[in-house]
């Protein structure tokens, strides 16, 4: 006969699992722009807060991964490692390269840069050669088209078709000249200006990309789209220390949402529909904030919980061309905050600085 564990045994195992093993496979992705560069202000980053973020990093022992890195666990659906961040930097700025990749360099961290390649040795982007020296000091390179054209938007005459084999012609024509002048054939893809809608996407994983990020606030797990992945922006005001850390404290809030699925929308204000399947939440201590306002409407169908369906409104319409709902609410038993943005995009309003 066989002997059955004592109860002790049990009951050790049980608590193993619940406070040694990983409470989230989440990693935090930020996105910046220009470094030491005070002419643009919104996309702008001291390299002195660049630099204490990367202490942070260090300090706080975060593992630090290429975008590719965690694509890569994503689609193996191996666990991404606990206590990891991604910095990307869209657009190439000259910038980058006298401001934020010896600081880079200095902590002996990666960082994934995208290319629009059509700027390249003009006004403040880098040149070839230094893109070369980039890709040689081991940062990773990805796709972000050659125009840096508002891609959701279709051209006076133009029907979806023809959108679309511009968009495939404008990418493609990247990859080419990424090829031809580094020797690479990125994978990875960002959104111009983080916009993007559903036909796009698809068109992305046809071209043979295996992710694209957008620029959303979120945390990314493996529940998260790979080609809608959030980014943490780092620029202007967001630009500090304390919003870092604030941030890569985060974890991702899992919710199904139910309409609109494309971001491109068509009333302004808008209206979002959702249900929050994440049983660890604290649903009554749940805020919603519109561009960082608690301006939000939110009725629930039913009592409150995991298997209500949410509706979250605005009272106004949103101003400027992007807009976001955000989400947060705290985890009953860790305290941590989980997080979840949707993109709200409206065309026909004029965008600011690049």
């Amino acid at each position: 006969m066989r002997n059955n564990p004592p109860f002790k045994l049990w009951l050790t195992m049980l608590l193993l699992l619940l406070f040694v093993a990983p409470v989230s496979a989440g990693v935090n992705i930020f996105v910046y722009h220009r470094f030491d560069d005070v002419r643009y202000p919104s996309t702008n980053i001291s390299g002195d807060i660049f630099s204490q973020q990367l202490e942070w990093l260090r300090a706080e022992n975060y593992q630090v991964l290429t975008l590719g890195a965690v694509v890569d666990h994503l689609r193996s659906g191996q666990s991404i490692p606990e206590r990891c961040a991604v910095l990307t930097i869209d657009d190439a700025f000259s910038s980058f390269y006298t401001a934020g990749l010896p600081l880079l360099k200095q902590f002996g961290f990666p960082a994934t840069l995208f290319v629009n390649t059509d700027g390249i040795g003009g006004a403040s982007y880098m040149s070839w050669a230094q893109l070369g020296e980039v890709a040689a000091a081991g940062i990773e390179i990805g796709n972000h088209s050659a125009t840096h054209d508002y891609l959701v938007e279709k051209r006076s005459g133009e029907d979806e078709a023809q959108r679309l084999a511009r968009i495939r012609a404008d990418l493609s024509r990247a990859q080419q000249t990424l090829r031809k002048n580094l020797g690479i054939e990125p994978k990875l893809f960002s959104y111009p200006y983080g916009e993007y809608d559903l036909q796009l996407q698809q068109l992305v994983a046809e071209l043979g990309f295996s992710a694209a990020v957008a620029q959303q606030s979120g945390v990314v797990n493996a529940a998260t789209d790979r080609y809608a992945l959030p980014r943490f922006p780092m620029g202007g005001q967001y630009a500090t220390l304390r919003g870092f850390r604030d941030k890569l404290a985060m974890e991702a809030l899992q919710v199904e949402v139910s309409s609109p699925v494309n971001p491109l929308a068509l009333v302004n204000p808008p209206t979002l529909r959702l249900k929050i399947t994440d049983p660890e939440v604290d649903l009554r201590r749940l805020n919603c904030y519109i561009d960082g306002s608690p301006r939000c409407a939110m009725t629930w169908e039913g009592d409150v919980g995991a298997d209500s369906w949410l509706t979250i409104s605005a009272a106004t319409p949103l101003s400027g061309r992007r807009g976001k709902f955000t989400l947060t609410a705290p985890n009953r038993r860790t305290g941590r905050w989980h997080w979840f943005s949707q993109l709200w995009i409206f065309p026909v309003v004029a965008d600011g600085d690049r």
